[in-house]
């Protein structure tokens, strides 16, 4: 039984690094969201890349989100604890192994006819003494297969906010990462499993983002329908972008919270946040709670001018 109260929104970093101005935003914008709407509203620390996590990031980016005043309902989820969930979820679906290569992967995908950026599906109809002779060979290299969902559709339907009815490609996602066998351990699990895992177990029913993810929600509302979940409404949100109409990126300069609490307190933090949601003049979360409107969020990227 979960002890998670729905319905529910969240917001869920990868602590690989501090937050910077983007990260930031798009944490206040869930936040307003759910508190918006009565949800209740919860910290994730999607932390399954043991080589990019760190706990410390963990840490500094919970005090980062609380230093603009966010609060959060408890308790807050590691997902590196979460691994028997994600095994019981992987049991229930239509599975294969898949022993490709990012190489031979990024080849197929050049064929002609490949459709750019979906799984060509190059295990999924081995026969078994064709699996047998390719995980003996990957065997050899000190290598295990990765564990793909064998898709049943070609696309899947979701709801956005901003979009409306949006409809995309689904194609056979990675479930469980490949690696080298020495290495194999707990964090191995993919993404695309475990935020779906995640969200159902902690009831969240909104799903508050970066609009460049838009493109996984088909894949990831589908997976939640194999498991009997219930599927999210989403929001996709636009980016900021820096100087060249990128995506923010900490190379962009000085853009970390604390970065620019050496020279802005967070009052003043907020207030630039704020402003790009079209509420000039507010340096305070809670007055934003109340005078943010939704609909009058801007649907173009917010330039970063730092």
């Amino acid at each position: 039984m979960s002890d998670f109260q729905a319905p529910a929104g969240r917001y869920a970093p990868s602590p690989s690094g501090d937050l910077h101005f983007g990260n930031l935003r798009t944490a206040v914008l869930a936040w307003l969201f759910s508190r918006q709407t009565g949800r209740n509203f919860y910290l994730r620390v999607e932390d399954i890349d043991s080589e990019r996590s760190s706990a410390e990031s963990a840490q500094r980016q919970i005090e980062d989100l609380e230093a603009l005043g966010l609060d959060f309902d408890p308790p807050v989820i590691y997902q590196h604890d979460r691994g028997d969930a994600y095994a019981e979820a992987l049991s229930r679906l239509d599975t294969y192994e898949c022993y490709c290569s990012r190489r031979d992967i990024r080849e197929a995908a050049s064929a002609p006819h490949a459709q750019p950026g979906m799984y060509p599906g190059t295990c999924r109809n081995l026969t078994e003494e064709q699996r047998a002779l390719r995980r003996s060979e990957l065997h050899a290299e000190g290598r295990l297969p990765a564990i793909r969902l064998r898709a049943h559709v070609r696309e899947w339907t979701v709801h956005d906010f901003y979009q409306g009815e949006y409809t995309g490609l689904v194609d056979d996602v990675i479930l469980k990462r490949g690696g080298r066998i020495d290495q194999a351990q707990a964090g191995d699990w993919a993404y695309n499993l475990a935020v779906v895992v995640d969200d159902g177990y902690q009831g969240v029913d909104q799903v508050v983002r970066g609009d460049d993810l838009l493109f996984s929600a088909p894949a990831q509302a589908y997976l939640a329908d194999r498991l009997g979940l219930t599927i999210p409404s989403y929001v996709h949100v636009p980016l900021v972008v820096g100087p060249e109409g990128r995506r923010l990126a900490k190379r962009d300069g000085a853009v970390t919270l604390r970065e620019m609490l050496r020279e802005n307190s967070a009052e003043e933090v907020v207030a630039h946040i704020a402003e790009s949601l079209g509420c000039a003049g507010v340096s305070n979360v809670q007055k934003l709670r109340e005078v943010f409107d939704p609909a009058q969020l801007s649907r173009q990227p917010w330039s970063w001018a730092g």
